[in-house]
């Protein structure tokens, strides 16, 4: 007896037959073309299929991720004086400190 996937899982389903692919290139393409990418509102894989003639889509919603551990939160609760178990506000507080790092031209 073979049961029909629910429609929605259809796109999960190619997703799944797709292969990635890594490539290893000089430090300098490589960063050029995340450099590319992020001028494009791209990541890097769809700045790569872009380059190809491949099909892409931007994302619906860009955001940046960090992975943060119990001790990133530890330290980052002593650094802007708040509860290491309030996440919420210690995730406010790093987008200020990311906008406060983007209005001056750093690294």
């Amino acid at each position: 007896m073979t049961k029909k996937l629910p429609e929605k899982w259809n796109k999960n389903q190619k997703a799944l037959k797709a292969i990635q692919v890594a490539f290893e290139l000089e430090q300098d393409i490589a960063k050029n073309i995340r450099v590319r990418a992020a001028k494009n509102g791209l990541t890097p894989s769809d700045q790569i299929r872009k380059i190809l003639g491949l099909t892409y889509s931007p994302p619906k919603r860009p955001r940046l991720t960090v992975s943060l551990s119990q001790d990133d939160y530890k330290e980052l609760g002593k650094k802007f004086g708040i509860d290491p178990g309030n996440t919420i506000d210690i995730k406010r507080k790093i987008v200020e400190a990311l906008i406060d790092d983007n209005s001056v031209d750093g690294d």
